[in-house]
């Protein structure tokens, strides 16, 4: 089962109310997105806390119902 667009920004922006996200559905099939999360959360952290921070956000839906997930993070 695909998730919806909006449900991945929704899960995101809960773990992060303050967070800019744009989101790209890649292949039109609702399985493959881009996730541009900007942030003033990951300030002092690696890309690697980043990321981590944007997958506990999705709740173990990564891998399930998400397919596949490409990450940007950004600090502000």
């Amino acid at each position: 089962m695909a998730m919806d667009l909006k449900e991945i920004e929704n899960l995101i922006k809960e773990a992060m109310p303050e967070a800019t996200i744009e989101i790209q559905d890649l292949a039109g099939d609702g399985n493959h997105y881009s996730a541009t999360v900007t942030s003033p959360q990951f300030s002092g952290k690696s890309k690697i806390e980043q990321h981590k921070m944007v997958y506990n956000s999705l709740k173990g839906k990564m891998g399930n119902e998400l397919h596949a997930l490409a990450i940007k993070t950004k600090e502000i």
